[in-house]
């Protein structure tokens, strides 16, 4: 996808500039502080960080690259974590917008994993089952109990007990 100026604007297009993003966010950072680019280096070399002035200016405006450890760097010295460092800028600089995507990319990894362990629980389950067919009926109704009551549990933890009639 394209805007009028025949510039990449589609999702994808944003999202893989980590050095373009990375070069507006560290200048939106200091400017957003009011520190020039003399106390950005100060900062990062006082967090370990080797950096002059120039190099500053020169990431900042697309003159020269920045490595892994000065992205760490710049992250650090702002508070902000790596994936929002490069994420971004409009997103970016919505510092809390970023947090709740990395939220919900981990819970979506987490459920994922969950699902894919659910299915080779349950795959194990009906192998045995498969051997043990006189166990089956007691079985089933024993793991659809269990799983009723875990979904009941996590109802309530969510949106508290059902109404009373």
């Amino acid at each position: 996808m394209s805007d009028d100026d025949g510039e990449d604007t589609s999702p994808e297009g944003v999202l893989l500039k980590g050095e373009d993003n990375a070069a507006k966010r560290i200048k939106a950072e200091r400017e957003n502080r009011g520190w020039s680019t003399t106390t950005l280096s100060d900062r990062l070399n006082e967090a370990g960080y080797e950096m002059n002035p120039s190099a500053v200016w020169r990431i900042e405006n697309g003159k020269r690259r920045i490595n892994l450890d000065e992205a760490i760097g710049f992250a650090e010295v702002f508070g902000v974590s790596l994936s929002n460092l490069v994420g971004p800028p409009a997103l970016a600089a919505a510092g809390r917008a970023m947090e709740l995507i990395d939220t919900v990319v981990a819970a979506n990894a987490a459920a994922q994993r969950a699902q894919h362990a659910a299915r080779r629980a349950t795959a194990e389950l009906a192998a045995y089952l498969d051997e043990h067919p006189d166990i089956r009926e007691e079985a089933d109704v024993m793991v659809s109990n269990a799983i009723a009551e875990n979904t009941m549990k996590i109802n309530q933890e969510e949106f508290g007990p059902p109404p009373q009639p």
